[in-house]
This record gives structure tokens, sequence and C-alpha cells, in this order.
């Protein structure tokens, strides 16, 4: 939870470097509030069925939308690539694919020009 925190306390900052767990957690986290807000939708008849949105969820992702982008840059930093790569994203299937294997590989040990790394001396999970 408290990776979870952490991302939100650095809401906008596409500076430095997010390790592994901060990046991953954060994800685990909005895949299970955004399950519970889907059940919560349906049983409030909040959910579109054919468009597959509810109200809360679309709530949640629009607040979460802007910390996503940043520790996902901030990730990208940790395995020594600019932010930038994080449009991949928005190529269907390819783009998702690449941008997902960026995210999941292990930090740049040491320094690298997005600053120190986050697990200090680069030592493997």
């Amino acid at each position: 939870m408290r990776w979870y925190i952490k991302v939100f306390k650095n809401y906008a900052v596409f500076r430095g470097r997010a390790g592994l767990k901060e990046y991953w957690c954060f994800a685990l986290f909005n895949i299970i509030i955004n399950l519970c807000l889907a059940l919560v939708d349906s049983k409030t008849g909040n959910l579109a069925a054919e468009a597959r949105l509810g109200l809360f969820g679309t709530i949640y992702n629009v607040v979460i939308l802007i910390p996503t982008i940043a520790v996902s840059v901030r990730r990208l930093h940790d395995t020594n690539r600019k932010g930038w790569w994080v449009l991949l994203g928005l190529i269907p299937i390819i783009g998702t694919i690449i941008l997902l294997v960026y995210l999941v590989q292990d930090s740049d040990p040491g320094e690298n020009r997005y600053g120190r790394c986050p697990r200090g001396l680069g030592a493997a999970l």
C-alpha cells in the first residue's frame, strides 16, 4: 500500500526513477480497485454494459491518469530510457507488448542520467 501512496505523493513528477516494486504494486492496486469499482458500478446500475464503462470506474481512472503516466515515465527512466517511450502504448498490440517488455525489465544498476537507482545499490529484488 505504501507504494501506491508514494505514487500519489509524486502525483505529477516525471523526473527521477521508479523501481519495479513501486510500479507493479501501483499497477496491482489499480487492477484490484478497478475490479471492485466495476462490481459496485454493476450493483448500483451505473454500468453501461455495451460500453463496459461505469460511473465510479471512469471517475477513478480519470483521477489516476496523470499519476499512471508519471510512474510509467519514471519506470522507463529506471531502465535508462526516455519517458517518451510511454507513447508506444498508443500503438495497438505491438506497441503495448514492447512497452510491457520495457516495464518488466530490471533496473539499470547504479546511477544513470535520471538519478540514483531506487534500490540504492542496484541489487536484484
